[in-house]
């Protein structure tokens, strides 16, 4: 019960009813992430990098539970 009572402060300042969506929308995806056992911040700030460039028909790809984040070239396979 206690996040809900955080939560509830927190939401006071959502600034409007279109505000509140938002902020649930994004504590949704947060909470997926974390439901799936990734790190939410390194998920969301890999999907904003790639999503402006990704094919709309393979945005599935970037939900948290079938992301993969880009590997980086590693020097030892050299």
């Amino acid at each position: 019960m206690r996040p809900i009572g955080i939560g509830r402060k927190n939401w006071l300042f959502a600034g409007s009813d279109s505000g509140g969506e938002t902020l649930a929308r994004a504590m949704t995806l947060i909470e997926t992430a974390k439901m799936n056992g990734l790190d939410p911040q390194a998920w969301l700030a890999d999907i904003l990098d790639r999503i402006h460039d990704h094919k709309i028909n393979r945005l599935d790809e970037l939900l948290p539970w079938l992301w993969q984040a880009k590997r980086q070239p590693s020097s030892e396979a050299a």
